[in-house]
């Protein structure tokens, strides 16, 4: 039996998540539907993340809990560990098993019957739309699922924060206006409603990296940019670094294209932790690292833009860029305002994550924090 939550924001949110799941099996085709996760219930999902809450507040010997569950029977998953005896999910047996589950990739398998909740074993492949839970650190919690190829970052429904609940907005109506940053609209994880994978995943790696970063991200076979930079660059990449692009072409015939495209974003993230900013085409070539941005010539100083956030119930404002960040956000506002067919990706040492882009409907530089995307 499934006992009363005490974690009140469970409750609040429950009935939100429930509802996006099913909203998101809606948008399948009925062959895609066979390869998806069962729908979860919103009591379960209740149950679930009230449980995992008191559980991430607690330690075990002196070590918070990094934890990361999935609902699904193991007879849905594939290759799964599967304990000889289930745990009933508990606070105390998720701290215990908590140091088996802290490599990235490894999620505790969860399911309920007529008994409650319990901990069957663990699992690395997950269905798509299948429920996951993740501890972020004590009282931080996400919900997600993964998406259907399995690459990239899992689709982010709802972040809870202590009593405070943030629900993605997954058709990103602040962003309406201004299709370049379209491409990191969270979608439904699903053929065809898919986000620019490279992209987020190069954000998630300069996020996680903890050092901040500036990518600016130009037309291919464009100079028009370097207007904007100061000369000589410390650091050019000649002949420019293409091996992106290269797996993405070869993604159809080779089967471990997740794996050579993650390590090639990781080598490209890897420069983003460099000072100043690292230059890639929109066919993600790269051309540069550690670039000085400047005022191009002729060209005015960006003295407001509109700044939004991919939350149900967020509002635009409209503010000057030092209000919104450090020298990288001023850097990457006046970019763009100089080359307006040019987007900018700041990753700020404190976890926030914001995508520049020009709004021609504004006429202004439109700013998006994206930051709820990429726990």
């Amino acid at each position: 039996m499934l006992s009363e939550p005490t974690y009140l924001a469970a409750r609040m949110a429950a009935p939100t998540i429930a509802q996006h799941f099913a909203d998101h099996r809606l948008l399948a085709t009925a062959p895609q539907r066979l390869q998806l996760a069962a729908l979860p219930e919103r009591a379960v999902i209740e149950a679930l993340i009230d449980v995992t809450f008191w559980a991430s507040l607690r330690r075990e010997e002196g070590h918070p809990p990094k934890i990361t569950l999935a609902l699904l029977p193991p007879g849905q998953a594939r290759q799964p560990l599967v304990f000889g005896q289930p745990k009933r999910l508990t606070p105390q047996s998720l701290i215990k098993l908590a140091p088996a589950v802290e490599q990235p990739g490894i999620h505790l398998g969860v399911w309920a019957d007529e008994d409650g909740l319990h901990v069957w074993g663990t699992v690395t492949e997950l269905p798509p739309l299948c429920f996951v839970l993740e501890v972020i650190e004590p009282g931080l919690l996400v919900v997600k699922h993964p998406r259907v190829d399995g690459f990239g970052k899992f689709v982010n429904v709802a972040i809870l924060r202590g009593d405070q609940l943030q629900v993605v907005d997954a058709e990103n109506h602040g962003v309406a206006d201004c299709q370049a940053l379209r491409r990191f609209l969270p979608g439904s994880g699903l053929p065809g409603h898919e986000a620019d994978e490279v992209l987020v995943e190069l954000a998630a790696v300069m996020r996680a990296h903890g050092r901040g970063g500036l990518v600016l991200v130009v037309p291919p076979a464009a100079a028009q940019w370097q207007h904007s930079i100061v000369q000589p660059m410390s650091y050019p990449v000649t002949p420019a670094y293409e091996a992106i692009a290269q797996v993405l072409a070869q993604r159809h015939d080779d089967p471990d294209w997740p794996r050579d495209l993650r390590r090639a974003i990781g080598i490209v993230g890897g420069f983003t932790s460099v000072d100043g900013a690292t230059v890639i085409t929109q066919d993600y070539h790269l051309l540069a690292f550690g670039a000085k941005v400047a005022r191009a010539k002729g060209s005015t100083a960006v003295e407001e833009m509109m700044i939004t956030e991919p939350v149900v119930g967020s509002a635009a404002r409209r503010l000057h860029p030092a209000q919104n960040g450090g020298t990288r956000h001023l850097a990457a506002a006046q970019f763009v305002h100089d080359q307006r067919d040019a987007l900018a990706l700041v990753a700020s040492q404190d976890g926030f994550f914001t995508v520049f882009a020009w709004s021609p409907k504004h006429n202004m530089v439109h700013a998006h924090r994206i930051d709820v995307l990429l726990l």
